[in-house]
């Protein structure tokens, strides 16, 4: 590849700077994730002072610095300890691809006050866009969701929270729904009744609450019984 293409990764110890070259921003950071192999993203063996400089790091600092001499041992180093300088193109795609998560934890969580549905994601988009909430990519969705979900209810009515909801089964249906309620909710407890029916309570957040009843009254043929008793 052409070396003006090439990514840069790099490290400080001390006062001493090291940087290698990358093929690519996505495949280094799958490296990170231990899915790929290092050969597959490295430019060159070498090790660089300063890459725009042409400046090559020494044996000695290399030693020195890392205990070792060979370029491979101290590009991984380098990569898991360092910091990727990531294209503005890739850091976009990221910084998209966040802001997607954070759009889908919304709608889960969240609901409009109004009609106690979820917000469409592109109503949420347009709140996140109106008030310029700062999505990171580098920090988690869930760490980042309810800095946003304060920042858009300026111009969005909207709440956040998570519902508990009480649910009786009539027995030829409860194996059927207890499977596809541990997936879709979090069970605070469940009873079998001697007749086979099963009774739980269950939590789940707001913005789910609509679509997992539409499920659990199509499995059941509209013969199950829900309450919801308490909301956090």
């Amino acid at each position: 590849m052409n070396i003006e293409d090439a990514v840069i990764a790099r490290i400080k110890k001390g006062k001493e700077n090291f940087e290698i070259l990358v093929n690519d921003c996505e495949k280094a950071l799958r490296f990170k994730e231990g899915k790929i192999a290092i050969d597959s993203i490295l430019v060159t063996n070498k090790v660089f002072k300063d890459v725009k400089k042409g400046l090559h790091a020494s044996e000695h600092e290399m030693i020195k610095v890392f205990g070792t001499d060979d370029g491979i041992k101290v590009a991984r180093v380098i990569l898991m300890e360092g910091e990727i300088l990531l294209t503005a193109e890739y850091r976009s795609k990221l910084n998209e691809d966040k802001k997607k998560q954070v759009i889908n934890l919304i709608q889960r969580n969240a609901i409009d006050p109004k009609t106690n549905r979820p917000h469409p994601a592109q109503r949420i988009e347009n709140a996140i866009k109106e008030v310029k909430a700062n999505v990171d990519f580098n920090k988690s969705a869930e760490e980042q969701v309810q800095s946003i979900v304060k920042k858009i209810s300026e111009v969005l009515p909207i709440k956040y929270e998570l519902r508990k909801i009480e649910i009786k089964i009539p027995s030829n249906y409860a194996n059927k729904c207890f499977s596809m309620l541990k997936n879709r909710s979090k069970i605070l407890s469940d009873q079998w009744m001697n007749d086979g029916s099963l009774y739980l309570v269950i939590e789940v957040p707001a913005g789910m609450q609509a679509s997992l009843f539409d499920e659990i009254n199509k499995l059941t043929q509209g013969s199950v019984e829900t309450k919801v008793i308490g909301v956090m």
